[in-house]
């Protein structure tokens, strides 16, 4: 067994299990289960990476784990802290897709796939935007900003995907889907009454969200190495 499979099989198994105990509503098992995700997704990028951590990676998964730590402590001030961790997650996402691709180059026939692309996405950010509930009153503008930013970087993930089509693309358009279903979820949560089905998607793609971005770190870091070794 590699070294790291461990880590990625206690990460399944903490999914698994925030999945039954969601189901169940066995709402503290749940909350242990989800303390453990993120550390074991860590652990499983750490040994990958041969213990090689960028900085923009490493205050990635810094400001995931304040994130976290603010949504399962569920006090008062969680909600701001976990807009503004998840924001900054999101804007050094994007850097790093910025500045780590090919400028993207869209051909006649990317148009119409694009364009649906756009559509789609500014649907979703006006609509979830339009819910209007007591507890985002307050936070408007910053939910606004923070809508905008998930939105460019689906975007880029979506375009790359539809202009290249290759595997690290692939992975950068299903991180960007699950933390676009994870934050969608969170709000239904808020502005709808408890639903299982609810729970159960928000934090199922959130999990997943981690793990396709911990495989779009390696992903991009085996690409690199190629490069300079090719150079």
């Amino acid at each position: 067994m590699k070294a790291n499979k461990p880590s990625l099989i206690l990460f399944f198994l903490a999914l698994l299990c925030t999945i039954i105990f969601d189901y169940t509503q066995q709402d503290v098992f749940a909350l242990y289960a989800k303390a453990i995700v993120l550390p074991a997704i860590f652990i499983y990028y750490l040994i990958s990476s041969d213990f090689k951590v960028g900085k923009a990676e490493g205050l990635i998964f810094f400001f995931c784990f304040i994130g976290q730590v603010f949504d399962l402590m569920d006090i008062e001030i969680s909600e701001i802290g976990g807009i503004w961790s998840f924001l900054i997650v999101y804007l050094l996402i994007l850097i790093l897709i910025i500045t780590g691709h090919q400028k993207i180059s869209l051909k006649r026939k990317d148009i119409l796939p694009v364009s649906i692309v756009v559509i789609f996405i500014v649907y979703l950010l006006v609509s979830v935007l339009s819910l209007q509930f007591d507890n985002m009153k307050k936070f408007n503008t910053l939910y606004t900003f923070y809508g905008i930013v998930l939105s460019v970087l689906s975007y880029f993930s979506f375009v790359n995907y539809i202009t290249k089509g290759t595997h690290i693309t692939l992975l950068m358009s299903l991180m960007a889907i699950s933390y676009i279903f994870s934050d969608i979820f969170y709000i239904f949560n808020e502005y709808f009454s408890y639903s299982v089905v609810l729970v159960l998607i928000r934090d199922i793609t959130q999990i997943l969200a981690y793990f396709f971005m911990v495989e779009y770190f390696l992903e991009k870091a085996k690409i690199q190495k190629k490069v300079l070794h090719n150079n």
